[in-house]
């Protein structure tokens, strides 16, 4: 089965091309000629994750999935949310949210937070949506050099390290991104054509 994932994001691409079966061929917006800045104009992770694969689906006429995820930090009412990649500005630089986020977290003793990712799939005329969660908290400062956003800043419920500290495969086991591509791998090997 082929499909595509509608990121332009090689390491999300790379992370889960290693968790989907053999049986599925994963296709990138580059194999399918697609250079198109696809806009996340909705207030949801979910609305998100539709519009670009939808975007796909009718443009291009593939199956494809989307994802969407979100940094919601309790003390901040769950921002940033959404805006997560744009939080410090549109030019999407991890560095700049980061600090922003450290410094909005400063002095408050709650750094309970949660990534969250919404998948939308497309597949012969029909949608489907799934969605991974990781609870954990925000460090006070940057740990480790792996991964990728704001990876060296979170620490997941239940280990000492922060996710840029893991390896990809540690990481996989436990993510957000990671539950729910198991929720649509687990989909997509009992769905019946």
């Amino acid at each position: 089965m082929k499909l595509v994932f509608a990121t332009n994001n090689p390491n999300k691409l790379a992370e889960v091309q290693k968790m989907l079966p053999w049986t599925i061929q994963l296709l990138s917006l580059k194999d399918i000629d697609c250079f198109d800045d696809i806009e996340e104009t909705a207030s949801t992770l979910e609305g998100n994750a539709q519009l670009k694969a939808n975007y796909i689906t009718q443009t291009f006429g593939y199956g494809c999935f989307a994802d969407d995820t979100g940094l919601e930090v309790e003390s901040l009412h769950n921002a940033p949310g959404v805006y997560s990649a744009r939080y410090a500005g549109l030019e999407n630089d991890s560095e700049k949210n980061m600090q922003k986020l450290l410094s909005e977290l400063d002095g408050k003793p709650n750094r309970k937070a949660q990534f969250r990712t919404a998948i939308a799939l497309n597949i012969q005329g029909n949608q489907f949506l799934f969605e991974g969660i990781c609870k954990g908290e925000i460090l006070s400062e940057k740990q480790g050099d792996k991964g990728f956003g704001y990876d060296p800043i979170f620490k997941p419920k239940g280990s000492n390290k922060s996710f840029a500290e893991m390896t990809s495969e540690d990481k996989n086991d436990i993510s957000h991104r990671g539950k729910a591509i198991e929720q649509l791998i687990r989909f997509l090997t009992n769905y019946k054509k």
